[in-house]
């Protein structure tokens, strides 16, 4: 696979209930810390999900809308972004830079929200 899925994150507006919905449904356990940007989560409110699989995250805070969102490998956001426009999807965030990586969103011509993450926009080219 080209671009395989990078990430996953469920997002709501109390995320602490969240994290303690999908622990005690699946056990997962939490690194609590600041996600790539407040679009995304609350600062101190995100919950990395360690451990096998694709890595994961929970999140939010007041204000941020309820969903379900997966990343997916690129080696450009801008340029994947741009894409996914010319192809009938809707560019929604960024590309926002946190820490060695930026992140972008975007919903596909049904209205699906999609994430796509890649090295910041610097190292992209």
């Amino acid at each position: 696979m080209e671009h395989p899925v990078v990430h996953f994150e469920i997002i709501g507006s109390d995320p602490g209930r969240l994290r303690g919905y999908y622990g005690a449904l699946f056990g997962w356990e939490y690194q609590l810390g600041d996600a790539v940007t407040e679009e995304v989560s609350a600062p101190g409110e995100y919950g990395f999900v360690p451990g096998a699989g694709v890595p994961g995250g929970i999140g939010g805070g007041p204000g941020h809308a309820g969903r379900v969102l997966f990343y997916v490998g690129v080696p450009d956001v801008e340029e994947a972004l741009r894409r996914a426009e010319s192809l009938g999807g809707k560019r929604t965030m960024g590309p926002s830079k946190g820490g060695d990586f930026s992140v972008g969103h975007f919903t596909d011509p049904e209205g699906n929200l999609i994430g796509i993450a890649g090295p910041p926009a610097e190292e992209a080219r």
